[in-house]
């Protein structure tokens, strides 16, 4: 079984940053990826950014193209997620995912390739 424990999630206004953190832990697993999804009320849940462990690529979605950073501490089994110039419409519930079983993209983007989910974290962006 594996943890994932998200912290980071806030109110900030239009233009401000953000960053989120997702502490993956339990016995015996080894990680593949790590990506971030988010859901809006009313919305279907999203692929935001992924990152493999090895060797580290990045993946992003359009919308957050250029805005915001994906990265991880491996010894620490965490990975990060950077948001800055936040718009409105980046207001949703952000969970992190984790992908213990391998796979590669374009799979990271699906919510499917994730064997492990946290609990969600807020992030409120106000105009």
């Amino acid at each position: 079984q594996v943890q994932l424990v998200e912290s980071g999630g806030g109110l900030v206004q239009a233009g401000g940053s953000l960053r989120l953190s997702c502490a993956a832990s339990g016995r015996d697993f080894t990680t593949y990826a790590m990506g971030w999804f988010r859901q809006a009320p009313g919305k279907e849940r999203e692929f935001v950014t992924a990152i493999s462990w090895t060797p580290g690529n990045t993946y992003y979605a359009d919308s957050v193209k250029g805005r915001f950073t994906i990265s991880k501490d491996k010894a620490k089994n965490t990975v990060y997620l950077q948001m800055n110039n936040l718009k409105p419409e980046d207001t949703a519930v952000y969970y992190c995912a984790a992908d213990v079983h391998g796979g590669t993209w374009p799979k990271y983007g699906s919510w499917s390739q994730y064997d492990y989910w946290g609990q969600g974290t807020q992030v409120a962006v106000s105009s």
